[in-house]
Formats: C-alpha cells, sequence, structure tokens
C-alpha cells in the first residue's frame, strides 16, 4: 500500500514498501521538462539531466557515480516533455546512502564551469547520434508537424546550435527556477521501512533551499484541428517511416481511457487490428503498432509503420480503412473484456522491481491527478463500454484532420497530392473488418489461487530432475507476486550455422509461435491475450529458445500453449514466407543502424572461419533459400525434448511443475541429432582491421579480442575487468567521455560462447575526432593490462556487478533465463547460487593476468563504420 506525504517546505513523498528482493529504488521527478524552456532555453532540461551528476559541493565530478556504483547500484536519468527524472537503484543495505547522493546531487549540484563545457561537447555528441538514427528523425518529424505552437514541437534534447550557447548563468537560472522542492517528488519503493525513510528524508530533503517556487510556466496551446497537415521527408534511408495521427486531449481528460483502448484494439500486440490486417493479411509492412499519447497538456493518438517504400500509399489506405472501421463497427466484447485484464494484469508485472513500482508512483503523482488518478483511470478503464471505444473513435480518428509525416527514399515516390489521395480513398470505400478472431472456445477465468506466504522463506531451493526423455527440469518458486515465467533452452542457435543456410535460427525464432497444427497464429495471440502474458522465442549465438510469461492463476492453460508452441509448430508456407520477407528486410536496412552494423563487421573481423563471424538476421542469398522443409528439419533435430533444458519460475508449486512437464516432456520423439561438433577458430595472428563507408554523421568503432568460453571460470574475472573500464564510474567513461568529451557512448563488453567469444570495446563519436578516439581506447587497454588496479576501483567493479546481479534478478523472466541457458550449457547452478560470491573473491592479479591473456595488440580486431 502506497503511502504519501509532504514534507514542510514542500516536498511531496510517495513511498510504497516491498521485501522480495533486498533492493530499493529511489527516484526524484522534477516537474519541468523540455515544454517549460523559453526559445533561448532549448535542450537546458536535458543538459540538466547530464550536469546533475558531474559534481556537487560534496562530491567531486565522477564521485556520484564512483560511489553509487561502488556500493552495488545504478544511477541514470531521462528527460520528457513534462518531466526530468533521476533514479537510483541500489541494495537495501546501503540504502540510506543512495538517497543521501540523489539528494546531494538534485539539491546542491555545483556546476562547474569546466565540466558544464565538457558535458556541452557531449551531448552535441548524442545528438549527432540521434540524427543518424531514421526512426529518431521521422517521430522528430511527427511532433514538429502535429504541434504548431505548443513546445512539444521541439525535440527534447535541443539543437547543437542551442545547446553549445548555454552559459553557466544560464544554467543556474533554469536550474533555481525549477528545482525546489514545492516542484518535485520523491518516489521510493523496496526494502525498506516507512520510519526510517521519513527520518532520512527529512535530513537530506528538509529545510528551506533558499529557491522559492515560482510556479508553472504557461505553454502556448495549439489550435483544434481545421484540416490535414501532411510532411513528407525524402532522405536515402533503406525503409520507409511513416506517422498517421491525431489530435488528442491531455491526461487527465476523461476520454483517455477509451483512446488507451483503441490504442490497443488498434495496434498494441499480435492480434491487434492493424497488426492481423495491414502486416500479417495483406503483408504491406515490416512493422505497425499505435499509440495514445496523452502528456500533461494535449496529445496525439499516433499509428507508426515502418515498411518497404514500394508499399508506402497502399499501406496508408489500408491503415487508414482499419481506423475507420473502428469509427463504425463494435469492437467484439469478449476482446475488450480481454485487453480490460491486460490493463489489470501490466499493473502487476511493473512490481515485479522496485524501480517499476516506484515509477508507476512518480508517475501517477507528477500528474495533474496525483496519486488517486491511478486507481480513477482504473475504475474508468473497467467501466467502458464497446459504445465508448465507438464514441472516441468518431470523435477523434477524423482523416480529414489527420496529420500524416514520412521519411522516405526517393524511390518511394510519395507526396502530399498522393498522401491526401490515399485517405480521401480511404474515407470513401467502407472500412475493413479485420479477420475474426478465434472462434474456438477460450477458458474460463482461472479462480484465483489460494494466498500464500511472501516471506522469504517461501522461496524453495532450486529444484531439479532429469526426465525420463533426457530433458533437464528446473524450477524455482517465487510467491511475491503472482506471476510465472518458462523458458526452454537448446544449444544451437548460429553456432550451429553455416554460410548456405545462415538465418535458420532467426526464422525458426520467428516462426515458432505462428501456428502450430491445432491453433493458428492468430489463436496463439489471442490466448495469450486471456492469459494476461505472452510466448515468443529466441535464437541467439549458441542457442534457441521459447520464453512465455503469464499470470499464476492460468498456469495450466499457460503451460499447455507453450507446450504446444515447442512441440507442434506448424511452419505453414504463408507464415514462414511471411516472416522470411520481413527478415530480408530487416537485412536491407542494415545501414539504417550503424552501431550494429560496426558489430557485425567486428564478428567477421576477428572470425574468418567459425560460425560467430555470420550475421544473427542471416545473408540475404542463405534466408531466400530458407522454407518449411528446412524449418522442419531443424526442429526435428535440434529442438526435441530429449535436448531440452525447461526452466519455471514464479508463483508456481513444483508438484504441479513436475506433472505437465513430464505430460508433455517425458517422452523423446525420436528426430534428434547428435550435438554438432564446431571446431574453435585461432586468433588472429596479426592486427585486423575493416572499414565500412557510411555517410553519417557519427563514426562507430569496436575494437577487440577473442576471450573466454561460457564454461571458462576466468570469465567471472573477465567480467570485473570489463566493469572496471565500463558504466558511468569506469575508466572509459570518465577518461573518453567525461574528461575528453570524445563520444556520447563508450563501453566494453564481454560475449562468452560455446567457443570462445570475444572482449570488444566501443565508441560512437565523430569523424574528426577517430584517431583520438582509437589511440585513448587503446590506452585504457594497455593500462588495464599493464598496470595494478587500485582496491579502490576494483571494489567499485566488483559491488557494481554483484549489486547489478541482484537487481537485474528481480524478474521472474530473467531468473528462468538464467537457469535454463546455464543448465543447457553445462555451466550448472553454481552460476546461479553463487556467482555473486564468485565475483567477490576476484582479485587484482587475477585482472591482470586475464588482461594479459586476453588483450594482445598483434591479434586484434578493429572495425570502422562511418563516413
Amino acid at each position: 500500500m502506497a503511502i504519501r506525504y509532504a514534507l514542510p517546505n514542500g516536498l511531496t513523498v510517495v513511498f510504497e514498501e516491498q521485501h522480495a528482493a533486498k533492493v530499493a529504488a529511489f527516484q526524484v521527478w522534477v516537474k519541468a521538462g523540455s515544454a517549460d524552456e523559453r526559445p533561448d532555453q532549448a535542450g537546458l532540461a536535458h543538459l540538466h539531466e547530464h550536469m546533475l551528476f558531474k559534481g556537487t559541493e560534496r562530491r567531486g565530478p565522477g564521485e556520484i557515480a564512483r560511489d553509487i556504483e561502488a556500493h552495488g547500484g545504478e544511477i541514470n536519468a531521462w528527460t520528457s516533455f513534462d518531466q526530468t527524472v533521476y533514479h537510483i537503484v541500489i541494495a537495501s543495505q546501503f540504502a540510506r546512502t543512495g538517497l543521501d547522493i540523489l539528494g546531494d546531487a538534485v539539491r546542491r549540484s555545483a556546476f562547474d564551469k569546466d565540466e558544464l563545457a565538457r558535458e556541452i561537447e557531449v551531448v552535441c555528441e548524442e545528438i549527432k547520434r540521434s540524427s543518424d538514427s531514421p526512426s529518431r528523425r521521422a517521430s522528430r518529424a511527427l511532433f514538429a508537424t502535429a504541434f504548431q505552437t505548443h513546445p512539444y514541437r521541439l525535440p527534447v534534447i535541443g539543437t547543437e546550435e542551442s545547446v553549445r550557447s548555454f552559459t553557466r548563468e544560464k544554467v543556474l537560472e533554469f536550474y533555481h527556477r525549477h528545482y525546489t522542492p514545492r516542484n518535485l517528488v520523491l518516489s521510493v519503493a523496496g526494502d525498506l521501512r516507512e520510519s526510517e525513510l521519513r527520518e532520512w528524508v527529512e535530513e537530506i530533503f528538509g529545510g528551506d533551499w533558499g529557491r522559492p517556487y515560482a510556479g508553472p510556466v504557461e505553454r502556448p496551446r495549439d489550435a483544434a484541428p481545421t484540416g490535414r497537415r501532411v510532411h513528407v521527408q525524402t532522405e536515402d534511408v533503406k525503409e520507409a517511416y511513416l506517422h498517421l495521427s491525431f489530435a488528442i486531449p491531455e491526461l487527465e481528460h476523461p476520454d483517455v481511457p477509451a483512446l488507451d483502448m483503441l490504442a490497443m484494439v488498434m495496434g498494441q500486440g499480435e492480434s491487434s487490428w492493424l497488426v492481423r490486417e495491414v502486416k500479417h493479411r495483406q503483408h504491406l509492412v515490416n512493422d505497425i503498432h499505435a499509440s495514445a499519447y496523452t502528456p500533461k497538456d494535449p496529445g496525439i493518438f499516433s499509428v507508426g509503420l515502418t515498411l518497404p517504400p514500394a508499399q508506402a500509399t497502399k499501406a496508408l489506405t489500408q491503415t487508414a480503412r482499419v481506423l475507420e472501421a473502428l469509427r463504425t463497427t463494435l469492437v467484439p466484447e469478449e476482446e475488450l473484456r480481454t485487453l480490460k485484464s491486460a490493463v489489470e494484469a501490466e499493473s502487476v508485472y511493473r512490481k515485479e522491481t522496485v524501480q517499476g513500482t516506484a515509477r508507476n508512483l512518480g508517475s501517477y503523482q507528477t500528474s495533474p491527478g496525483g496519486l488517486e488518478s491511478e486507481a480513477r483511470y482504473m475504475e474508468h478503464i473497467r467501466g467502458l463500454t464497446l459504445e465508448d471505444l465507438r464514441r472516441v473513435a468518431q470523435k477523434y480518428l477524423r482523416l480529414e484532420h489527420a496529420v500524416v509525416t514520412a521519411l522516405v527514399p526517393p524511390s518511394a515516390e510519395l507526396t502530399e497530392a498522393s498522401v491526401n489521395a490515399a485517405l480521401d480513398e480511404a474515407a470513401k470505400s467502407p472500412g475493413i473488418t479485420p479477420p475474426e478472431r478465434a472462434s474456438r472456445p477460450v477458458p474460463p477465468d482461472a479462480p484465483a489461487r489460494p494466498a500464500r506466504s511472501t516471506a522469504a522463506s517461501a522461496r524453495s531451493e532450486v529444484y531439479q530432475e532429469k526426465l525420463p526423455s533426457g530433458a533437464t527440469l528446473v524450477v524455482r518458486v517465487e510467491p511475491h507476486v503472482p506471476l510465472f515465467s518458462m523458458r526452454a533452452a537448446f544449444t544451437g542457435g548460429l553456432r550451429y550455422e553455416t554460410s548456405e543456410d545462415n538465418g535458420i535460427t532467426t526464422l525458426v525464432s520467428r516462426t515458432l509461435t505462428r501456428g502450430t497444427t491445432t491453433l493458428s497464429a492468430d489463436e496463439i495471440s489471442q490466448l495469450s491475450d486471456i492469459y494476461a502474458g505472452n510466448v515468443s522465442a529466441q535464437g541467439g549465438r549458441n542457442s534457441v529458445s521459447l520464453k512465455a510469461d503469464f499470470l499464476s492463476r492460468y498456469f495450466e492453460p499457460g503451460f499447455r500453449l507453450f507446450a504446444d508452441c515447442l512441440l507442434n509448430p506448424a511452419f505453414r508456407e504463408e507464415e514462414v514466407a511471411r516472416e522470411r520477407s520481413l527478415l530480408l528486410q530487416d537485412i536491407l536496412t542494415r545501414e539504417d543502424k550503424p552501431s550494429s552494423l560496426a558489430f557485425e563487421l567486428f564478428a567477421r573481423t576477428l572470425y574468418r572461419e567459425h560460425p560467430y563471424r555470420l550475421p544473427l538476421t542471416g545473408e540475404k542469398a542463405s534466408v531466400e533459400k530458407l522454407g518449411p522443409d528446412q524449418l522442419r528439419a531443424y526442429h526435428r533435430q535440434h529442438m526435441d525434448p530429449s535436448q531440452m533444458t525447461l526452466s519455471v519460475v514464479g508463483d508456481v508449486r513444483v508438484e504441479e511443475v513436475r506433472a505437465l512437464a513430464l505430460e508433455y516432456f517425458g517422452k523423446a520423439r525420436g528426430g534428434a541429432v547428435a550435438p554438432k561438433q564446431v571446431l574453435p577458430e585461432a586468433p588472429p595472428s596479426a592486427p585486423r582491421t575493416e572499414k565500412k563507408e557510411l555517410a553519417r554523421a557519427q563514426t562507430h568503432l569496436v575494437m577487440g579480442f577473442q576471450a573466454a568460453r561460457l564454461t571458462d571460470r576466468w570469465r567471472i574475472t573477465l567480467d570485473v575487468l570489463s566493469t572496471v573500464l565500463s558504466g558511468q564510474g569506469g575508466r572509459l567513461f570518465v577518461e573518453l567521455r567525461d574528461k575528453r568529451s570524445m563520444a556520447y557512448s563508450v563501453s566494453s563488453f564481454s560475449m562468452d560462447g560455446l567457443d570462445p567469444g570475444y572482449f570488444a570495446v566501443y565508441m560512437g563519436t565523430s569523424p574528426e575526432k577517430v584517431d583520438a578516439a582509437v589511440a585513448g581506447m587503446r590506452k585504457e587497454l594497455e593500462r588495464i593490462r599493464d598496470e595494478p588496479i587500485p582496491d579502490a576501483e576494483l571494489e567499485r567493479a566488483k559491488q557494481h556487478i554483484i549489486g547489478s546481479y541482484e537487481i537485474d534478478l528481480q524478474r521472474n523472466s530473467a531468473r528462468a533465463t538464467l537457469l535454463a541457458l546455464d543448465t543447457c550449457y553445462g555451466v550448472g547452478l553454481d552460476n546461479f547460487l553463487h556467482y555473486s560470491e564468485h565475483v567477490a573473491k576476484v582479485t587484482a592479479a587475477d585482472v591482470q593476468e586475464v588482461a594479459r591473456r586476453v588483450i594482445d595488440f598483434d591479434r586484434v580486431a578493429m572495425a570502422v563504420v562511418g563516413p
């Protein structure tokens, strides 16, 4: 149960106790975002997000991140139009320290002049990175067109020109105006007691800050729409990006719950109308989704499409026809009931983590309706009728008032005239009625399961059993939220592929849930919605797996659906053709994602023979040859129950899990083949560098070496080495971003495999900084190899790993994934149960030994992608 109170100085505190994990989350919500800026302040709210962690009266530059990471915590921030939010997640034993650091940053930031100059350069790198993303450019065009006078038309991040104009005086003006107690909300969730929290908050946030509240900023409003707005932007992109949008009211308007529900009906999930009609039946788009964006001031209802450029006009017409159908056709009552349950279930999923709970509390408390608006919203959702949905569709989704924006290549031949013609045609023609939803009977709402203790003692140890088929079953009971997660893992993945069938793992994973011998793809999606969860497959470098999450009251039907998808995929020709076409489009648009392209180039540079050199999505020539027969053969040979590791984690009973596992997976099916023998590849015998020219604002660099296997014990030491370099307190961030402003994004990565993986560092930087960036990356790698790590730095890295491990494993899905993959790969339960203990034992000498083992510049590989 959440509590709320206010300090005498006006600061509001919202808090909810959660003791399932020894973790606490603190968030400070500042009720000021980019929409509160004057024209000469564009991007200033976002710059504050960067500067508040750059030093205070008590802590020097870099100390805040180092202190948090040294106590096993994570710190970050985000900026929106209406708020700026600073958040910390930390082990509850260090909660007082975390809150003190957050309070110090928000209340007493120093805004050092030299630090400001460096951070302005970092933000300019972030702006360049954003400008390299077609989806970001398309989104900016949408807001710039949908809003004519309101500040929502401007990018949150600002422009390079505006950001470079900022002085310390201008920063302090904004800070003193908005960072005052009456304009802040402190949101807290986790393993704390109310009495101790109240004491800490008074000490850290209480008293007079000397910054009186000047009241909210007046924002100009847009006039009501009187016609269409169309903006078509032509650029060198491989994929078309379209938005079809409409003006809608602000967050507290009574029509918002119905608009949110309309967005779910229209384009959220595989069973939504647009996905079924425009994507799956007519094959017009690669992706389509709908959202109702309702911020503090009036927002937009938007349908976003990514698609082959040649389909743009037809896709727009068909999308508009589905919208017209919502204005004339009642949503089926069963569909509305299912979506109402999904909204309520989402509140359960959010409570899996303390940071999710804190975000929920902060979001509602900073809204105009306050914390109580959550209960009102849910009440409105429960009371929605079919007529309510049709009424708001008729009121707001009017094609004569549509806003259409498009980012397309010249080949799309899309113009303002053709957009208007497409919408006119949709308005004249009858609306589409999407394909009928599954007519098969669905189980009635499952009864609530008996309440059980949520104390830590109610958790089980890990239960493990070998089934008669040869499958391994792993179960862990976690009863604190009424959810469960499952994961079935099989060795395979990219490691089993050749250049001839490259991409087969990805195509198998994309089609595994697109129909079984008894269920269609739509029926699987519908049942997933009814059980308030999802089932999906995933292919990786070393494995392929199926995962599912459901409310625990649907344990048995959810398990049976999962088992049907795993055992009986149909791989129907039409579904395989559809997913193959989408995969080929992903391959075609690789150049629109230059950082991913850099890692693919790095893999091809480091490995010349091993399958790890291949891209996960495959290549055009190999994917075009894949069909149902190849997928069925792969499934028969590599995904038999005898080869499976199945993990189930959450609010379950071991005996129920075991009974269903034996029923479905207790017998082998006879088609399995022996594990594929893959020869490891020797490291490079000389340095290798590959470059790809790409006309972008930034250059992307990846430098790395062959490294550990999953079964190597020294990979844990490599994790520590990587953490010394990465994170906001790590050497790469401090030396290359904080001190030298070379990049917005810089980090290190360790990719483990069943064969030797890699350790690499990455940076995205301006082209003129490339030589200095390469030299800087190399210098930090040499330093960690040649110089012993100071004790304080080593402890920071180890505590950060241990704390992050606990934070990451709050979700059932994360625990189920780790248990399944570790068991599948032969790592065993030791990693899950004792990983933190192993990390704690790593010494500076261990790190240096591993650094010398891995970092060898005679065997380095480097990839460079950019202009």
